[in-house]
């Protein structure tokens, strides 16, 4: 026993760093980031210029939620292998999540993309990127195009669905771009809210208890004083919030990009003059009849801005985006918990988008032409479309509340065509209902703090990237490189391909180090990738071709592989 736990420790501290780097890979695919990073510094370890190794410890690193420790690693990873797509995808992938390093993720990943225009992967960080930016278009043609590379990848397939649906961001009041910190702005954000709901709700109840006051208890002097008083208890806490803002400079542009963040403030600001001249129109001796409506448009504005503002942000955000579209999308990625998740939050919305139009359709009816409420029976078509393309996907309130919408249209239609009373009666019952179970469902989800049945639900995929294993290069190959009299670079050119002689040598970490004439480094700065071949330089048999991205460096050009190739050249040799 003793014998074999020795055994199997030797084992283990004879490993090479390329078989610690396939280990730290093997353990953050069965989600074990901490015990990843501790193979992955192994590797890093035994070989520091082994770029593959510092790419996984980046990955690793960001898998638990270190971003900042997670950069360093990528950084380094891109220094040893500049002509690394994998690298540059790794950099890109942390640096966007590190205030100020957007511009640097956007190069990265674009350089990604020439590096290696038959991967998917940095299309798709290119789509995330202009997601992120709510750049839909430009996210969309990303997308496609790494879909077009790779089919089933479920990241593009995910987000753009995303793309679709016009998703923005958990924050869509930060520009990504900004150089200060999210959290900064998210505080601000917050403060503004919070002063927001503070004070529409503060006003609101002011005015139901000073009209309580002076119609019930006749007490019309002390109500208008506590309503002033109201209105004086909001200095202070104008004040308090005011100070918690911090990044004044930003907020203009925060409310241009969150319009609901803006029109909550604006509506708690309207709020604040319309009770104030409520109040003074209310203590007026002998009012003329006509303020009447006046005055009580203003308690209006106070009371019912906010319930109404909240009910127009449902209805727009329901009717963002092309859902159909997006749940093909969704359907077609089996087994990911990101898409099950969105094609639900999807289908509330296309329920809400049905009953949105099933109401103005049945109240037109009842008021202009009883009969014209036959149309309602089509109405729940997209849904059940939308519900066959989900492939039944979604919970039991979605399924409750979608069969009360679908009686209702059915019940309407019955009651305006056959002039049935119990017909109207169930429809109408049935769209209250269906909403008394919408608003059920939401409270409860708000209450767990769960994912509720509306847009803010939406998850962008986000897969970790940048983890593939880097070309190796075999003894014979380095060989062949290290000792060739002579090698030839090939590579493009406006006019066509072009081949030159070159020397070089071949690196520990399995870089090729090229002296080229001036042409070839005009022409790689055009075109980055290249081809590098050598022959066997004992015995001529064999030749070798290094296909990989070319970078310049201080005095040699740097080729990172990305595929190496060995034939025969034929002659005697091949005679059996």
């Amino acid at each position: 026993m003793g014998n074999d736990g020795r055994a199997g420790k030797d084992d283990i501290s004879d490993k090479s760093p390329r078989e610690w780097c396939t280990e730290a890979l093997t353990r953050l695919n069965a989600g074990r980031p901490e015990s990843a990073l501790e193979a992955a510094r192994r590797a890093a370890d035994l070989d520091p210029g082994d770029e593959w190794a510092h790419r996984l410890v980046s990955l690793a690193h960001e898998r638990l939620g270190r971003d900042a420790d997670a950069l360093p690693p990528a950084e380094r990873a891109a220094d040893l292998a500049p002509g690394s797509w994998s690298a540059r995808v790794r950099l890109a992938s942390i640096a966007r999540r590190i205030p100020g390093r957007w511009s640097e993720a956007v190069s990265d990943a674009v350089l990604a993309a020439r590096f290696a225009p038959e991967e998917a992967d940095p299309e798709v960080l290119l789509g995330d990127l202009a997601l992120l930016r709510d750049d839909h278009p430009e996210a969309e043609r990303a997308y496609r195009a790494a879909l077009a590379r790779a089919p089933a990848h479920p990241q593009a397939r995910v987000n753009l669905a995303l793309c679709l649906l016009r998703w923005g961001r958990p924050r869509p009041h930060h520009d990504p771009a900004w150089p200060v910190d999210p959290r900064q702005t998210g505080r601000a954000r917050r403060a503004l809210e919070v002063w927001a709901r503070q004070v529409r709700l503060l006003l609101a109840l002011a005015v139901i208890a000073v009209a309580a006051a002076a119609l019930a208890l006749d007490a019309a002097a002390w109500a208008r004083a506590g309503g002033f008083a109201a209105l004086a208890a909001l200095v202070p806490l104008t004040v308090r919030q005011a100070r918690r803002v911090g990044v004044w400079a930003y907020v203009p542009a925060m409310a241009g990009r969150d319009p609901w963040l803006g029109a909550a403030v604006v509506s708690a600001g309207l709020s604040v003059p319309a009770f104030a001249a409520w109040l003074l129109l209310g203590a007026v001796p002998a009012a003329p009849s006509w303020l009447d409506p006046v005055w009580a448009g203003l308690a209006g504005i106070v009371v019912l801005m906010w319930p109404a503002l909240a009910v127009v942000r449902v209805l727009a955000e329901a009717w963002r985006g092309r859902p159909l579209p997006a749940l093909a999308e969704l359907g077609s990625v089996p087994g990911e918990r990101t898409a099950a998740r969105n094609a639900g939050v999807t289908l509330w919305i296309v329920l809400v988008r049905t009953w949105s139009v099933l109401v103005p359709l049945v109240g037109g009816a009842l008021v202009v032409e009883p009969r014209a409420a036959v149309a309602a029976v089509a109405v729940p078509f997209p849904m059940v479309r939308a519900w066959l393309r989900a492939r039944g996907r979604g919970d039991g309130w979605l399924l409750a509340a979608g069969c009360l919408v679908a009686l209702a249209a059915l019940g309407c239609a019955v009651g305006g065509a056959l002039g049935s009373a119990w017909g109207w009666r169930v429809g109408l019952g049935a769209l209250g209902a269906a909403m008394a179970v919408y608003a059920v469902r939401a409270l409860r989800s708000w209450w767990r703090g769960a994912p509720g049945p509306w847009r803010a639900s939406l998850v962008m995929c986000d897969l970790p990237m940048g983890g593939a294993p880097s070309v190796a290069l075999p003894s014979e190959v380095r060989q062949a490189f290290s000792y060739a009299r002579s090698l030839v670079l090939a590579y493009g050119d406006p006019m066509g391909p072009r081949v030159v002689g070159a020397a070089g040598s071949v690196t520990s970490s399995g870089e090729l180090r090229l002296i080229a004439g001036p042409e070839a480094w005009e022409g790689v700065e055009a075109d980055p990738r290249v081809a590098v071949f050598a022959a066997d330089p004992l015995q001529r048999r064999f030749w070798v071709e290094v296909r990989g991205i070319a970078r310049p460096g201080p005095d040699v050009l740097r080729v990172t592989p990305k595929q190496v190739l060995v034939g025969e050249f034929p002659g005697r040799h091949q005679r059996r």
